[in-house]
């Protein structure tokens, strides 16, 4: 947590379906002042997005949910797809009456801005960002299986350089061995059948007419640069920028050019 950012527990009882019955209370980072940024962290958790909200919150209002289940946060009972976690996001932004707000989304949580950018009639949504999302089924382009990679495997996949970016879970503490597990069996649970997409969430994302800029590490083998720009080419509004030296998280691996196109996109879809 950055010394900019304070948390929020907010209570959420907005307009989910009847049996969503139960409050959802989301924990939020917040910092900085101006059009509001929603971050949303991929399966690595919230960690993954902190230089993204640290550089963004000294010109933008950010706001950085923990997802529910990751952390040690309260996953509800009812809460077990992504599509409850978008509706959850956009209503929350309207239940504070903010606009012109960018969704910034890694991975999991790109998937998660496509599905919030979808339901959104009210035009809350004013741009997007998704940095190697994962959320659509593109025949030629299959997403790896992560849960079926080891620890070297994983790194293998997701990093340029995985020699730098491997741990190996055997030298990790019981603690940290366990909030990894933990956030897994989490991600399971939203995201594991179908894996890793929304069957019909291609075929909808020619309704989004925000403009939406895709971030793609060249070396991601998660999801391919391929797999990308079949996914910007379902937008109405899209292009695909792939960022050299990077894999599946530019943002950590490439940080100076990923915050360069993003604060690009932060300057073309403001002031509405």
């Amino acid at each position: 947590m950055t010394k900019l950012a304070y948390i929020k527990m907010f209570s959420y009882s907005g307009s989910m379906t009847t049996e969503h019955t139960a409050d959802l209370a989301l924990t939020l980072a917040e910092a900085g002042a101006g059009r509001p940024v929603l971050l949303l962290h991929g399966g690595g958790g919230p960690a993954t997005v902190t230089g993204l909200a640290e550089h963004l919150s000294r010109t933008a209002h950010t706001i950085t949910p923990v997802h529910p289940g990751w952390d040690g946060t309260h996953r509800p009972a009812w809460l077990t797809g992504i599509d409850d976690l978008a509706v959850a996001y956009l209503d929350h932004l309207r239940d504070r009456r903010l606009d012109d707000v960018l969704v910034i989304g890694s991975s999991l949580g790109g998937w998660i801005a496509a599905e919030m950018a979808v339901r959104d009639t009210e035009g809350t949504i004013t741009g997007l960002v998704l940095i190697d999302a994962v959320g659509v089924h593109i025949d030629t382009e299959p997403i790896t299986d992560f849960f079926a990679l080891d620890a070297r495997g994983a790194a293998e996949h997701s990093w340029h350089d995985p020699d730098r970016y491997h741990v190996d879970p055997a030298g990790l503490p019981v603690e940290e061995l366990a909030r990894r597990q933990a956030n897994m069996a989490t991600m399971r649970t939203l995201a594991g059948d179908p894996y890793m997409h929304d069957p019909e969430l291609l075929g909808r994302l020619g309704r989004v007419q925000v403009p939406t800029r895709l971030l793609w590490g060249e070396s991601d083998r998660i999801v391919t640069p391929a797999y990308g720009a079949a996914y910007a080419e379902a937008f109405a509004d899209a292009v695909l920028e792939v960022i050299p030296g990077a894999g599946h998280l530019p943002q950590i691996e490439q940080p100076e050019a990923t915050l360069a196109l993003i604060d690009a996109h932060l300057r073309r879809t403001g002031g509405r």
